[in-house]
């Protein structure tokens, strides 16, 4: 039975580890000259070991580096992506609603007036689907 290989290098791991750090940092501090006061110290910590040249080193530091940020994460970060989901959500998340489209079929005549075309185009498709839909072939 083989195993796949990994996938990612060392040095990718340690960008990603690094990438994390600058984001919890960001995300605990509002004022930018303290962000970045901590993140200078931080690209420190990671100048520091970056000349370790036994694996196993380098394994344990980025080990102690994820756990580290782990730790230090912000269950409720400040920075937010316009559009990101969940608890951290963006204010531009959702903002832009889709209507369904039986809300057409409420629209005054007036209104559908201005699209002729459409609506009669809407109208055909319409009894096409309903059609469709009682002789059972619609899926």
């Amino acid at each position: 039975m083989s195993f796949a290989p990994e996938l990612r290098t060392h040095a990718q791991k340690v960008c990603t580890l690094y990438k994390k750090c600058m984001r919890t940092i960001e995300g605990y501090y509002i004022a930018r000259f303290v962000v970045r006061y901590h993140q200078v110290l931080l690209r420190k910590q990671f100048d520091d070991n970056k000349c370790v040249c036994d694996p196993k080193e380098q394994r344990r530091l980025l080990r102690v580096g994820e756990r580290e940020q782990w730790l230090k994460n912000n269950p409720r970060p400040l920075n937010k992506f316009p559009r990101s989901i969940g608890l951290a959500g963006g204010v531009a998340y959702a903002r832009v609603v889709t209507p369904p489209d039986w809300v057409l079929d409420y629209w005054h005549p007036l209104e559908k007036a201005q699209y002729p075309e459409y609506f009669a185009r809407r109208e055909c498709r319409k009894s096409e689907y309903i059609d469709k839909w009682k002789k059972g072939t619609l899926m």
